[in-house]
């Protein structure tokens, strides 16, 4: 069985994780059996399982592009300004 991330895992409601916990070990499970037809499907049930996971790391990962952003705006301002200053 592939696991996800620690970070998608991080972010996972309760309910996400008791879910995800549980199919992972019931693959597990199905793999030592060598029974990887139904391991597979089990496998995709998990990639569908995280996907609202995803898309909040990927929100997070946005929001801090956002904030870096406007922090470099910001700084940028604040430097033409101190530039500016010193010319006088």
């Amino acid at each position: 069985m592939r696991h996800c991330s620690v970070q998608v895992r991080g972010l996972l409601t309760r309910d996400e994780l008791d879910r995800y916990n549980a199919l992972i070990e019931v693959g597990s499970y199905l793999e030592s059996q060598t029974r990887y037809d139904l391991a597979y499907t089990v496998q995709k049930e998990i990639d569908i399982l995280i996907l609202p996971a995803i898309e909040r790391l990927k929100e997070k990962s946005r929001a801090r592009d956002r904030a870096t952003q406007e922090y470099l705006e910001a700084k940028e301002r604040g430097e033409s300004l101190s530039d500016d200053e010193d010319e006088d």
